[in-house]
This record gives C-alpha cells, structure tokens and sequence, in this order.
C-alpha cells in the first residue's frame, strides 16, 4: 500500500483562494479562505476552477480529494459581501453563479473521483453544491449541513435543485430547501446525502486514504464507472444550472434578499414583505 510518506508530493498551489498538492495518484485540493469559512467570493470560484482543469489535464491523477481550511468546509456565499453589493448584487451575483456553475459542472465531468472531507458547516448553495456534487463525502461527525438560500429570500442554486433530490428523495429536498433545517452528519448520512461519518480528529486521514483506496482501481473502470452513474442526472444539472443562476440573480434584486441578508448578519428574524 502507498503511503501519503512514501508516495512523490508536489505543491502545484502552495498560495492563494485554493491550494492544490499531488501525492501520488490523489489530488488535495484545499479551499483556503478560512477566515471567511470558506465562503465562495469571485475569486475564490475562479481560482477553484483553474486548479479542477489543472486536475483535469494530469492523467496521474486518479482521485481527488477536496476539503477546506479552518473550522468549516464551506459556509457557501459570502454574505457580507452580497450585502456588501447592495443594488449592485445581481450584478455581482450573474458572475459568480456563472463561476459556480463552472465549478459543479467541472467537478461532475471530472475523471477522477472526487472525495470531499467535511468539518464544520457545509452551508448554502456553495457548501451543500460541493457536497451534492462529489462522489463521495466523508463527514466528520460534528460537520452540519444547511441548504439556507430561502431563509435570505433567494431559491438553490449549483444544481442542487438536481442533486439534493436525487441523494435524499423528493421529499427531504423539498424540506431541506424551504424549511432549512441544520442537518447533523448523522443524520446526513442517514438520508444519503454523505458516504459516511468517522471521528473529527480521524477526517483528513479517513478521507485521503479512501481517495488512495480508488487511486489504486483500474483508472479507466472508475473513470466509465462515474460517467455511467452521473450521466442521467449530469445531464439534468447542467440542463437546470443556468435556470437556477437566471433565478438566483432575478430574485437578488428584491428588498426581501437585502433584508434576509442583513437578519442573517445580524441574527436575528428577517421580515419579508414579498417585494
């Protein structure tokens, strides 16, 4: 068996929104805003795009592995700076879904199995997007989830109108999107949503060495294997992907997201008044 020790390390993104090391077969890409729980700004998309067509164009890689520094996995959109944009937010809101699109359509048409690693909160369309968009997901067992976009009067978005369904069922979707529970791991991995939960302090090996356990597969079986599985479904999320952007950026327009905004900030209740 290849260890993370025995096996060749290169940093090809030692700095910046998104680092990026090969060890061995396995790509880590890592989500580096931590001071921002990992929230997905302009750059941070771009950057997340660059190194997946990186990823993409090395056939060593195999499998790849995509976690986030600090606390969390991914808290989703910046929130204080979409309240930060003010009337200028769908402005700023057609380019980052359009980024975002990119990214989760990049993630699902890779070759390479993505393994996404899990702590904190994997929040919004852009941390619940990754999540529903990997292959497979090692939670640790004190990471929540939280889909959360209506509770700032915005609708889902990085296909997650596709693929929440299709992991947890129409039902629990409908639930997780309009009445934004926080899920915990356990119940995540309960209605399918994550592959399994292990120890906090066990999560980043857990993880890696699941991603060398499908580096050693025959690459090209893996490699049919998630196109066969993702075809139907992909097909459906890159179909309603630019759907979801049109809408997020429509409904970013209205006084109830710069309202919901400033109640998430704030913490407190938001008062929608439906304009």
């Amino acid at each position: 068996m290849t260890t993370n020790e025995q096996a060749p390390h290169q940093t090809v993104a030692g700095s910046g929104p998104v680092l990026l090391d090969v060890v061995g077969h396995v790509a880590h890409i890592q989500l580096n805003r931590p001071q921002a729980a990992n929230g997905l700004d302009n750059d941070l998309l771009k950057a997340l795009h660059e190194v997946l067509m990186t990823v993409h164009g090395d056939p060593q890689v195999r499998a790849v592995l995509l976690s986030g520094k600090g606390a969390n996995f991914c808290a989703g959109g910046d929130v204080h700076l979409f309240a930060s944009k003010g009337e200028a937010l769908p402005d700023y809101l057609r380019q980052a879904t359009s980024y975002l699109y990119v990214v989760m359509s990049a993630l699902i048409h890779l070759n390479a199995p993505v393994v996404a690693a899990v702590q904190g909160f994997a929040a919004g369309g852009g941390g619940m997007g990754l999540v529903c968009a990997s292959d497979f997901v090692v939670a640790a067992a004190s990471s929540k989830y939280l889909a959360g976009a209506t509770r700032v009067g915005m609708a889902p978005d990085a296909g997650l109108s596709v693929t929440l369904p299709a992991l947890v069922g129409m039902r629990k979707a409908m639930e997780m999107l309009m009445t934004n529970p926080t899920v915990t791991a356990q119940e995540a991995l309960a209605m399918g949503l994550v592959t399994r939960v292990v120890a906090d302090a066990a999560l980043l090996d857990e993880a890696m060495t699941l991603a060398q356990e499908l580096a050693r597969q025959a690459p090209q079986a893996m490699v049919a294997t998630k196109r066969l599985l993702w075809s139907g479904l992909g097909l459906g999320v890159d179909a309603a992907m630019p759907e979801e952007s049109r809408t997020v950026a429509a409904l970013s327009a209205t006084a109830d997201v710069r309202e919901g905004l400033a109640a998430v900030i704030e913490r407190r209740a938001p008062k929608f008044t439906g304009r």
